[in-house]
């Protein structure tokens, strides 16, 4: 069971005060939803795993409290794992894709970050590049928001951009240029802010009123970011030689970049596996996934178990 908060869509944005108290208000019917659809009860919990971040610490202190509170509470106790919201990411294709494992190259694209990973094997990573302004996901909520579209303005982007004509409008490729090396600090990097602002220059240019080119704008932004975050994964898989890609994040729903990357990743013998909406979307089952793999490797939490606004993932290495 995912509960969406549709309170934010009033705002135009995720409130982080109304966020926390969406989460204390849903956390305990959503558990015992998915208990109940599961045929389970609270006592045939195993282990308890909870997001200890990156994200907004105050919905992320919620689920932390809850979480610690649920495994003193059992019976007997139950063992404790905390999770990197970002590795849940990087476990959500494989409940769907068996051959999504390492190694392979990983780009995760959400609303709050964008990180293009080489993953060597569950639990030990190379961060590659990473936005350094804003992420994709809160590009594409941005500029929807620039366009008149409702929140989150992602699918509604999507959506208007089919409308649009390709070539009579053309925004630059951020961060991305041909003359680019490998030992260059922007080589993987990614930066979309200029973009937002490409895109807020050409709106107000707009004559007021004239909503006819807003899907050639839309098409003309959506390009710049999925040719930055194809061309920019093709580096790595082609640096590292890697023949699987694996999507996760909110972003990972748009179809336009999913059929890219298949198609630029085909021309270098490689497979894209993508999730399905449900689990490109924060969900808790990527979570219990990234748990289990934690669990399995003697990773356990003590009752101090804290949250972070932000949280470097673990298992990096050089």
């Amino acid at each position: 069971m995912i509960l969406s908060q549709d309170v934010h869509a009033i705002f135009g944005g995720v409130v982080p005060e109304l966020a926390s108290r969406a989460h204390l208000t849903a956390i305990e019917p959503v558990l015992r939803r998915a208990l109940t659809e599961s045929g389970m009860t609270l006592s045939s919990l195993d282990v308890v795993a909870v997001t200890v971040g990156p994200g907004l610490v105050g919905a992320l202190l919620v689920g932390v409290s809850f979480g610690k509170a649920l495994a003193y509470a059992l019976e007997g106790g139950r063992p404790l794992v905390g999770v990197h919201h970002m590795e849940g990411h990087l476990f959500a294709t494989s409940l769907e894709h068996r051959e999504a494992v390492p190694p392979f190259t990983a780009l995760l694209v959400s609303g709050g970050h964008s990180l293009i990973l080489d993953v060597e094997r569950w639990g030990r990573y190379r961060l590659l590049g990473r936005t350094r302004d804003d992420a994709a996901g809160e590009a594409f909520d941005k500029v929807a928001k620039l366009l008149g579209l409702p929140y989150p303005g992602g699918p509604h982007l999507e959506k208007l951009a089919r409308d649009g004509n390709r070539g009579t409008l053309r925004f630059a490729r951020p961060m991305l240029r041909r003359d680019q090396r490998v030992d260059d600090s922007d080589y993987y990097d990614l930066s979309f802010s200029g973009l937002k602002t490409a895109v807020l220059n050409e709106v107000h240019a707009l004559p007021q009123g004239d909503h006819a080119r807003l899907p050639d704008v839309a098409l003309a932004f959506q390009d710049a970011v999925v040719d930055t975050l194809v061309e920019k994964t093709a580096r790595a898989v082609q640096q590292f030689d890697r023949k699987r890609v694996v999507l996760g994040g909110g972003v990972a729903g748009n179809r336009v970049l999913v059929e890219r990357l298949r198609s630029r990743m085909a021309a270098l013998g490689a497979d894209v596996y993508a999730p399905s909406q449900r689990l490109a979307t924060d969900n808790a089952a990527m979570i219990a996934r990234a748990g289990l793999f934690h669990f399995e490797q003697g990773h356990r939490a003590r009752l101090d178990l804290n949250a972070y606004a932000s949280l470097a993932i673990p298992g990096l290495i050089a």
